[in-house]
Parts: C-alpha cells; structure tokens; sequence
C-alpha cells in the first residue's frame, strides 16, 4: 500500500510539473516573442524551493505545491512601471499580441499531447480487438452477435476495442440511435443501428457498456497466463507464462473475467488465501498464494499479480505514418471530452464523472506502472484535457480573458476594470467549486463502503 502511495505522488508530481512547465513555457515564450518582460516563471505555488534569475532578469522558480504555476509579466495593473520600461508592459500590447501570450499556454498543451501520443505510435501500443465475446439484451436486439468485429461506430472507424469503448460511451448520454458496421466471423459485413433511448435517464458511467449488453471478446477468453508482476503472489508461488488456470479453489473457471471474479469472492473470507490450479503441459498444478488488496474507486479489489495473454493487436506506426495517427488520437480524445463537458452541463451525465487530483495520481501511477506507451498516453489525455479546460470562458482561466479580448474586439474598448474585476470572482467562485467537488468525488471514492 506504501508503494501504490509513493507511487502515486511521485509519478502525479512528475506529470503535474512537467505539463505545467510546458503550458506556462508556452506563454513565456510568445510574450518574449511579443516584446513583453517576463518578471518569473514559476512551476509551482507557494514557497520557492529553488530559484535562479536568468541573464534577462526574469526569476525562474520552482515552488513547493506542485499544483499549478504561472508566468508573471511586467504589467502597469500589478505595480508602477518604470518609465523607460512602459514599451515591454503587457497591458501596453496590442489586442492581437494580449491574445496570442494568452492563448500560447493551452496551445503548447495541445502540441504536448501530439508529441506524446506520436511518441506512443512509434513505441507500440498494445490493445484489444473490437470484438463481441457476448452480445444480450439491447446489444443483441440491435443484431450484434458473438464474434462480431465492428470496424465503425457513426461512420468513424474503429480499429481497438478502445475506440469501441470512446465512441459508444459518448454518445450513451444523448440517447442517440447510433449505427454500426460490423464484419462476421465469416467475413460478411452487416449495418447495424444500436438504440441507446432506453439508456438516456439511466446511464451508469462505470457499467455503460454492460447496460448496453456488451461483453468484450477478450474477457471471454481463457486465463492463460502471459506472465506475472516481480515479487508478486503469483510469482511466488512459481506461476509461469504459459500456464492455464483451470480453478480457483474448487471452483472451474473458463476465462480470465470468470477467474477474477472468483478471487473477488474466496479472498475476503480468507485474508487473500486462494488456491489456483493451473494446466501446465500435462500436469495440472496446485499453487497457494495470498492476494494483495487494494481500494480502487471505493472497492476493495484482490490482486495475485499475474497478467493474462489478451493484448491481441498493437497500434505501431513509423516516424511520418505516427502524425496523422496522432492528430487522430488527440480529436478523438477531445472529441469525447468535450462531448462529456457538454453532458456534465446539461445534467445528462453524472457530476460523479468529475475527478481531482487524487484520482489523477492513482491513473498517473497505474500508466507508468503498465509502461512508456500508456504512460505517454496518460501525459496526452491530461495535456488534452488542461489545453480544453484552459480554454472555457471563464474568467480567471485563459479561455475567460480570451472572452474579455473577444468582447474588446467587438465593442472596440476594454471591458471596465470592474467588470473584469467582477467577472475574476465569479470565475475564482465557480473554479473552487469545481475544485471541491473534485476533491469531493476523490474522497468519496476512497471511504466508501466496499
């Protein structure tokens, strides 16, 4: 539990710095392009842990909560300004330079995650196929069949069972009619329409794709082992790849989904005592070993720490295939969020949906721990999501003092000081409810009841 901890905060303030660096070097840069004086760039609030000024007077910082940061320029609203100093003021730019020093910030995000996600291309990414394992209730009135591949969801293709995952998921708020084609275990290829109306005042966002009676191929397949975590129950207990669990305890299992379930159920009654019995050539193997729980969103969950041979595809392309690939990923990803946004405000989806700092760190430390390519993906999704987030019109955010320049521009005169002034608490007010809730949601997450 130490180590999940540790874990967490360590690859969190990794993750936290590094894309805060990137998202306040992005204002820092365009406003010395802009002819601004960049007084400290700061990665960071609070006391500074470390500080240096630079040959062009600006104070770089690194302070001790590594829960944001910001660039601070030279600005006659913030302190009297030296006379011959007035030209590199920011207040003294024109609108078209005021926009593109605000506006830098979320659009270094966006290239952040384009590199990341290109990176994570050239790497290979390990994924599942698209494959129906199970199809029951509205997944099989609508004709989806065991063995079924869908190769498009509304016309957008689908080439992993993440894109399955991403497209019906966003579109399971709106109650939509959503078409999808599919090939056959055959090869025939079908048009199929998947009504999701009867899903729209009742959509669970943990279980959409169990309400909609969609079971992944992958979880249906048998528990071969692919291999196990060092220093894990299981390798402890001398599983080895290759090895065919059969039964946990006495009870027979014929898939990987199927022998989770029942360490779920024997461990608790057992302190984490369970008895796998693996197929190993023609022997069949009895091997004892204690499960290691945890608590993932509010439940208690068992691990013996092996994995299972069900990464059946990997998303590889070379240096120049890797841009489209990216630019696709990064639509994709901001596509669905700010699909989710949408819902969150229309009150379709759940305010469950949002999660803070806690829950970044635990997904920071889960993607690091699964390798360089889920960890890349990781960066992408939260550089993503800071580059949208930044960009609502809310005051206090970049996306609000963009708005300001926008009313500037169409009124032909800067907003009074009171109004921006006004315009910056309500912001501030909305900012540290959506913060709260957040921390809300993460601590709920964590002491309810399992």
């Amino acid at each position: 539990m130490i180590e999940v901890i540790f874990g967490s905060v360590f690859w969190f303030i990794v993750a936290t710095a590094l894309l805060v660096a990137f998202h306040e070097f992005g204002h820092f840069w365009v406003a010395r392009r802009c002819g601004v004086k960049v007084l400290r760039f700061s990665v960071g609030f609070g006391r500074p842990l470390w500080m240096r000024r630079g040959q062009d007077g600006t104070e770089y910082v690194v302070a001790a909560i590594p829960l944001g940061g910001y660039v601070k320029m030279l600005d006659e609203r913030e302190g009297d300004v030296p006379r011959d100093e007035l030209a590199q003021s920011f207040n003294r730019q024109s609108l078209g330079k005021r926009s593109a020093i605000v506006a830098a910030g979320p659009l270094f995000n966006l290239a952040f995650a384009l590199v990341a996600f290109w990176a994570m291309f050239l790497i290979g990414v390990p994924d599942y196929q698209p494959v129906i394992g199970q199809a029951k209730g509205l997944a099989e009135s609508a004709g989806l069949r065991s063995g079924d591949r869908i190769s498009e969801i509304d016309g957008a293709p689908v080439d992993n069972w993440t894109h399955v995952v991403i497209g019906l998921t966003t579109r399971a708020y709106s109650g939509e009619s959503v078409p999808l084609r599919v090939v056959d275990e055959a090869g025939q290829e079908r048009l199929l329409r998947l009504d999701l109306a009867s899903l729209e005042d009742q959509v669970q966002e943990t279980k959409i794709l169990e309400q909609m009676g969609i079971e992944p191929w992958h979880w249906t397949r048998p528990a071969l082992v692919g291999g196990t975590v060092p220093d894990s129950a299981a390798a402890k207990a001398g599983m080895r790849e290759g090895d065919l669990v059969r039964r946990v305890g006495a009870v027979e299992v014929a898939s990987f989904v199927a022998m989770a379930e029942e360490i779920q159920k024997q461990a608790p009654a057992s302190d984490g005592r369970v008895t796998l019995v693996v197929r190993r050539g023609d022997a069949e193997i009895s091997l004892p070993m204690r499960a290691v729980s945890s608590v993932e969103d509010g439940t208690t969950v068992w691990r013996i720490g092996m994995f299972a041979e069900l990464h059946t595809t990997v998303r590889r392309a070379g240096p120049l295939a890797a841009i489209p690939e990216s630019f696709k990923e990064a639509w994709r990803i901001t596509a669905g969020s700010v699909a989710m946004i949408y819902h969150l405000i229309a009150g379709d989806a759940s305010l469950r949906n949002v999660s803070g700092p806690i829950s970044i760190a635990r997904f920071a430390d889960a993607s690091a721990r699964a390798g360089v390519d889920r960890f890349l993906w990781f960066l992408g999704v939260i550089s993503l999501s800071l580059f949208i987030i930044n960009l609502l019109p809310i005051p206090i955010l970049d996306g609000g003092h963009l708005l300001y320049y926008f009313i500037e521009w169409v009124k032909g005169s800067p907003l009074s000081e009171s109004a921006q002034v006004a315009g910056q608490y309500v912001g501030m007010a909305a900012l540290l409810a959506l913060m709260s809730l957040a921390f809300f949601n993460d601590i709920v997450g964590l002491m309810a009841p399992h």
